[in-house]
């Protein structure tokens, strides 16, 4: 039903860009998946296949005859088309019916969910095109994909909290685990056992998913849990996400292991954990439709900065949805390498990390992890933020 739901929601996103009409083109796609598939399908197909939606309304799959009938079981498209031994004659016969101005596929120098056409299906579909002349008619569907897996529905929303009170239930358990002398690795694994009895899967690479890091001089992020083991004094923090009914959670808490005497963490401590959080709510209380990615991001980075601490060398959040980094937009910096993401309007609908990060030294790399939704007015927490420290 998913499938049919977001069909129906690209064909107003054509209309309100002007496309006349939505290609992606795949073959094996098993193989050579395309980001944008799985919001057109619900499994794989095998041999070339167009799924084809017009601002019209129309709606069409041309697939390999084995296919057609997962395909039309979705519901989702008014024809499902079969073919045995060449989707030339479907395909193009299709297009001069549909006569279309431009035709965006999904190509994208900039977004890499809109990236999915492979430079061999490009080159095919022009010489393809070519023969009814509309080979100079394609364009880049970043903005229709960026709005389709942007603008989530309540559908959608519903999967995603699944996901992250799993994740919140995970973190409850773990933290009775952790102990002096527990290593990063035995903590990962016990978390790992948690999301297996559930069913559920990780939402990345499982070798790096939990990230767990105790103490000073980590990798900090990205990189997978070592034989380090919890000493008393330092800082634990941890970096977790699984799938859920194919959405994903992707958040991160911070510990402090207490040392004899102790009942609380020291005031360094203290004050790096308020910083964040202060970093957190007030990039939340900022980010509403229409603000740029880029503004959110200074309001974040520069409560952090102001207070003694180096800049976070990331972006202060990034989209979740069906992958853990998602979406084309982003809380980021303007930095070469995101490109024109942190340019991109905020809308109602995405939803987004806030994880902003410092180092106390000594100590341990402090940072939390929520993820909310972007509302008409504002931003609401889908996670339940966490306000203390978890005192181990």
């Amino acid at each position: 039903m998913l499938v049919k739901e977001k069909v129906n929601q690209a064909k107003g996103i054509l209309k309100e860009f002007g496309v006349d009409c939505w290609l992606t083109f795949v073959r094996e796609s098993g193989i050579t998946p395309d980001p944008s598939l799985a919001f057109l399908a619900a499994s794989d197909v095998t041999w070339h296949s167009a799924f084809i939606i017009t601002a019209s309304g129309e709606t069409r799959a041309i697939v390999g005859q084995y296919d057609k009938q997962t395909i039309a079981d979705l519901g989702a498209y008014d024809e499902v088309v079969a073919y045995v031994q060449s989707i030339k004659e479907p395909f193009l016969s299709y297009l001069k019916q549909l006569n279309p101005g431009k035709i965006a596929v999904n190509f994208s120098k900039g977004s890499e969910i809109a990236d999915g056409l492979t430079h061999g299906m490009y080159l095919i579909l022009r010489d393809l095109l070519a023969e009814i002349g509309m080979q100079d008619q394609l364009i880049s569907s970043e903005k229709i994909v960026s709005a389709l897996r942007q603008r989530k529905t309540a559908a959608e929303l519903e999967r995603m909290k699944g996901a992250i009170r799993f994740t919140e239930k995970v973190f409850d358990e773990v933290a009775g685990f952790i102990k002096p002398g527990r290593s990063e690795k035995e903590i990962a694994a016990f978390m790992i056992n948690l999301m297996k009895q559930a069913g559920l899967v990780s939402a990345w690479d499982v070798n790096m998913c939990p990230a767990v890091f105790t103490g000073p001089d980590t990798a900090g992020a990205h990189y997978g849990p070592t034989d380090r083991k919890v000493e008393m004094g330092h800082v634990l923090n941890m970096d977790f996400g699984v799938k859920y009914q194919d959405y994903c959670s992707d958040m991160q808490r911070t510990f402090y292991i207490l040392q004899d005497g102790e009942t609380e963490a020291p005031p360094e401590v203290k004050k790096g954990f308020e910083t964040i959080l202060n970093s957190i709510e007030s990039a939340r209380k900022a980010l509403k439709p229409g603000v740029q990615g880029h503004e959110v991001d200074a309001v974040a980075r520069n409560i952090i900065v102001n207070a003694g601490y180096e800049e976070f060398p990331h972006g202060l959040g990034h989209q979740v949805g069906r992958f853990a980094h998602d979406g084309t937009a982003l809380l980021g910096p303007r930095w070469e390498k995101y490109a024109n993401k942190p340019f991109e309007k905020i809308e109602e609908g995405m939803v987004f990390t806030i994880e902003p990060r410092l180092t106390v030294p000594g100590r341990g790399v402090v940072t939390i992890e929520e993820m909310v939704v972007v509302t008409k007015s504002g931003a609401e927490y889908l996670s339940h933020p966490q306000t203390e420290l978890i005192l181990i």
